[in-house]
């Protein structure tokens, strides 16, 4: 539940204004629901696939072009070695069981993280989901897995550290478009929306670079019963943020 003094948007319908371009999720609150139920955790990892696929939905019905869901960072490898195998299982399933079906549908898939921690079979679909999508254009979807924003920072200033080593790049040129351009997420446009589920009020290191002047909302519903209703109260509340990016009220 969220805590005293704090604000988390309730479910309420969507309204007429404007719609972020990229919203990304902190799918949090698939262990929880399980608990709360008297199953094991990997049934609530089974459930919130399940409100994966819903989310991609309403998002499309939506028109949001771009959504990044934040699957599995680089902190739940710490997690107990049974659930991890139950999660890379379940990622396994779902690569090789959905891409074909979001290919139809006209998402893009892109996976963004230390994507070499996972055995090499999963690297191998991950790679063939990427490239059977390659040319969909109706949602650009990006899964971070094994996903670390600090992590991420710290390996773009580490290449630009090589390059300034190098004699190819002068430190005093360096811009902020130039440092993101380093970054796991080159290409892609800067979050206008972050929405965590479950009620936690943190980022949990997820997009922290770009998350710079993104929108943030805090949903009181655990991940597994996450959809399209509450994705349409989400985007109601960025219609009725004022977005000034630093500057001065009009």
């Amino acid at each position: 539940m969220p805590r005293a003094g704090t604000s988390v948007a309730r479910a309420e319908p969507a309204e007429a204004g404007p719609l972020p371009k990229h919203v990304a999720i902190i799918m949090d609150g698939n262990g929880r629901w399980a608990a709360a139920r008297g199953l094991p955790r990997v049934a609530g990892h089974r459930a919130g696939a399940q409100a994966v696929r819903r989310t991609i939905e309403a998002a499309i019905r939506a028109g949001v072009p771009w959504l990044t869901l934040y699957a599995f960072s680089s902190e739940n490898w710490r997690r107990p070695a049974t659930e991890v195998l139950d999660l890379t299982g379940l990622l396994r399933h779902y690569l090789r069981n959905e891409v074909t079906e979001l290919a139809q549908e006209g998402v893009r898939l892109r996976f963004i993280g230390e994507l070499t921690r996972f055995p090499p079979d999963i690297q191998t679909e991950l790679t063939r989901a990427e490239q059977v999508t390659a040319a969909n254009t109706r949602l650009n979807l990006v899964i971070a897995l094994s996903y670390g924003a600090r992590g991420e920072i710290v390996e773009g200033a580490r290449r630009i550290a090589e390059a300034a080593r190098a004699g190819t790049l002068d430190p005093a040129t360096l811009s902020e478009e130039g440092f993101g351009a380093t970054l796991l997420t080159a290409g892609i446009p800067d979050p206008d929306l972050i929405l965590r589920t479950s009620g936690e009020l943190r980022l949990s290191n997820f997009l922290l670079w770009q998350a710079a002047y993104a929108e943030l909302v805090f949903l009181d519903v655990l991940w597994p019963d996450f959809g399209e209703t509450q994705f349409a109260a989400a985007l109601a509340e960025f219609a009725r943020r004022e977005r000034r990016f630093g500057a001065r009220p009009g």
